[in-house]
Protein backbone atom coordinates (compact mmCIF):
# COMPACT_ATOMS: atom_id res chain seq x y z
CA UNK A 1 0.00 0.00 0.00
CA UNK A 2 1.66 3.25 -0.93
CA UNK A 3 0.79 5.47 1.95
CA UNK A 4 2.12 8.48 -0.18
CA UNK A 5 -1.25 8.43 -2.11
CA UNK A 6 -3.65 8.46 1.17
CA UNK A 7 -3.11 12.70 2.30
CA UNK A 8 -5.60 14.19 4.38
CA UNK A 9 -6.83 17.27 2.80
CA UNK A 10 -7.13 20.09 5.85
CA UNK A 11 -9.24 23.20 4.02
CA UNK A 12 -7.59 26.33 4.32
CA UNK A 13 -9.37 30.05 3.66
CA UNK A 14 -8.30 30.28 0.29
CA UNK A 15 -9.84 26.63 -0.46
CA UNK A 16 -13.30 27.23 1.69
CA UNK A 17 -16.47 27.43 -0.88
CA UNK A 18 -18.92 29.78 0.97
CA UNK A 19 -22.50 30.05 -0.64
CA UNK A 20 -25.88 31.34 0.55
CA UNK A 21 -28.90 28.68 1.55
CA UNK A 22 -32.21 29.84 1.98
CA UNK A 23 -34.44 27.92 4.38
CA UNK A 24 -38.24 28.06 5.07
CA UNK A 25 -39.06 27.20 8.52
CA UNK A 26 -42.78 26.88 8.18
CA UNK A 27 -44.20 23.61 9.66
CA UNK A 28 -40.36 22.56 10.90
CA UNK A 29 -39.92 21.27 14.18
CA UNK A 30 -37.49 23.68 16.06
CA UNK A 31 -35.25 21.00 17.12
CA UNK A 32 -35.17 19.40 13.88
CA UNK A 33 -34.72 22.38 11.89
CA UNK A 34 -32.20 23.93 14.30
CA UNK A 35 -30.06 20.53 13.76
CA UNK A 36 -30.27 21.02 10.10
CA UNK A 37 -29.46 24.53 9.98
CA UNK A 38 -25.93 24.11 12.99
CA UNK A 39 -24.70 21.37 10.17
CA UNK A 40 -25.30 23.55 7.36
CA UNK A 41 -23.47 26.40 9.21
CA UNK A 42 -20.85 24.27 10.09
CA UNK A 43 -20.27 22.80 7.07
CA UNK A 44 -20.44 19.08 7.90
CA UNK A 45 -22.73 18.35 4.80
CA UNK A 46 -19.71 19.56 2.93
CA UNK A 47 -16.83 16.70 2.12
CA UNK A 48 -14.37 19.36 2.68
CA UNK A 49 -15.49 19.47 6.45
CA UNK A 50 -12.55 20.61 8.89
CA UNK A 51 -13.74 20.58 12.28
CA UNK A 52 -11.46 23.95 13.33
CA UNK A 53 -12.62 26.23 10.02
CA UNK A 54 -15.48 27.92 9.04
CA UNK A 55 -16.28 26.10 6.20
CA UNK A 56 -20.30 25.99 6.49
CA UNK A 57 -22.38 28.05 4.23
CA UNK A 58 -24.54 31.46 5.74
CA UNK A 59 -27.63 30.81 5.83
CA UNK A 60 -31.52 32.45 5.75
CA UNK A 61 -33.98 31.35 7.74
CA UNK A 62 -37.87 32.66 6.84
CA UNK A 63 -41.11 32.32 7.89
CA UNK A 64 -39.42 31.72 11.82
CA UNK A 65 -42.96 33.15 12.90
CA UNK A 66 -44.81 29.52 12.22
CA UNK A 67 -42.41 27.17 13.95
CA UNK A 68 -44.06 23.96 15.74
CA UNK A 69 -43.36 23.36 19.12
CA UNK A 70 -44.47 19.78 19.96
CA UNK A 71 -46.01 19.05 23.32
CA UNK A 72 -46.45 21.47 26.10
CA UNK A 73 -43.24 23.34 25.20
CA UNK A 74 -44.80 26.76 24.60
CA UNK A 75 -45.52 26.51 27.85
CA UNK A 76 -42.91 24.35 29.83
CA UNK A 77 -39.86 26.10 27.83
CA UNK A 78 -38.31 28.47 29.99
CA UNK A 79 -35.70 30.23 28.75
CA UNK A 80 -33.45 31.96 31.86
CA UNK A 81 -31.06 34.46 31.91
CA UNK A 82 -29.37 36.93 34.14
CA UNK A 83 -28.97 40.57 34.57
CA UNK A 84 -25.53 40.38 36.41
CA UNK A 85 -26.98 42.16 39.59
CA UNK A 86 -27.82 39.73 42.91
CA UNK A 87 -31.07 38.29 42.54
CA UNK A 88 -30.68 39.07 39.09
CA UNK A 89 -32.04 35.54 37.39
CA UNK A 90 -35.21 36.01 34.91
CA UNK A 91 -37.09 33.64 33.14
CA UNK A 92 -39.62 33.62 30.12
CA UNK A 93 -41.70 30.78 28.64
CA UNK A 94 -41.10 30.08 24.95
CA UNK A 95 -44.94 31.65 24.39
CA UNK A 96 -43.64 35.06 25.81
CA UNK A 97 -40.39 35.21 24.05
CA UNK A 98 -42.21 34.37 20.78
CA UNK A 99 -44.93 37.14 20.97
CA UNK A 100 -42.61 39.61 21.01
CA UNK A 101 -40.03 38.43 19.07
CA UNK A 102 -40.27 34.98 17.44
CA UNK A 103 -36.71 34.72 15.38
CA UNK A 104 -35.20 34.80 19.03
CA UNK A 105 -36.58 31.43 19.33
CA UNK A 106 -34.69 29.95 16.51
CA UNK A 107 -31.76 32.02 17.20
CA UNK A 108 -31.31 30.62 20.49
CA UNK A 109 -31.96 26.41 19.78
CA UNK A 110 -29.88 27.19 16.98
CA UNK A 111 -26.96 28.94 19.01
CA UNK A 112 -27.01 25.80 21.53
CA UNK A 113 -26.12 23.20 18.82
CA UNK A 114 -23.24 25.21 17.91
CA UNK A 115 -19.49 25.46 19.27
CA UNK A 116 -18.97 27.12 22.35
CA UNK A 117 -15.95 29.28 21.73
CA UNK A 118 -14.42 31.58 19.02
CA UNK A 119 -15.57 29.65 15.97
CA UNK A 120 -19.03 29.02 17.22
CA UNK A 121 -19.21 32.43 17.28
CA UNK A 122 -18.14 33.27 13.97
CA UNK A 123 -20.43 30.59 12.48
CA UNK A 124 -23.40 32.35 14.69
CA UNK A 125 -22.67 35.51 12.57
CA UNK A 126 -23.39 33.86 9.19
CA UNK A 127 -26.82 33.19 10.08
CA UNK A 128 -29.94 35.49 9.57
CA UNK A 129 -33.42 35.09 10.38
CA UNK A 130 -36.42 36.44 9.11
CA UNK A 131 -39.69 36.18 11.36
CA UNK A 132 -41.97 36.52 7.92
CA UNK A 133 -41.53 35.55 4.58
CA UNK A 134 -39.59 38.64 3.36
CA UNK A 135 -36.04 39.23 4.14
CA UNK A 136 -33.40 42.04 2.50
CA UNK A 137 -30.79 39.31 1.55
CA UNK A 138 -32.12 39.42 -2.27
CA UNK A 139 -28.94 40.50 -3.81
CA UNK A 140 -26.89 37.27 -2.26
CA UNK A 141 -29.25 35.30 -4.30
CA UNK A 142 -29.94 32.65 -1.41
CA UNK A 143 -30.21 28.85 -3.31
CA UNK A 144 -33.44 27.39 -1.56
CA UNK A 145 -32.69 24.17 0.32
CA UNK A 146 -35.83 21.64 1.28
CA UNK A 147 -34.51 20.88 4.45
CA UNK A 148 -36.60 17.54 4.36
CA UNK A 149 -34.36 16.15 2.23
CA UNK A 150 -31.58 16.68 4.55
CA UNK A 151 -32.86 15.01 7.40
Amino acid sequence: MDTLSYKTISAKPSTIDKKWVLVDAENQTLGRLSSAVAKILRGKNKPSFTPHMDCGDNVVVINADKIVMTGKKWDQKVYIHHTGYPGGQRSKTATQIFEKYPERIVEKAIKGMLPKNKLGADLFRNLRVFAGETHNLEAQQPEKVNLNELL
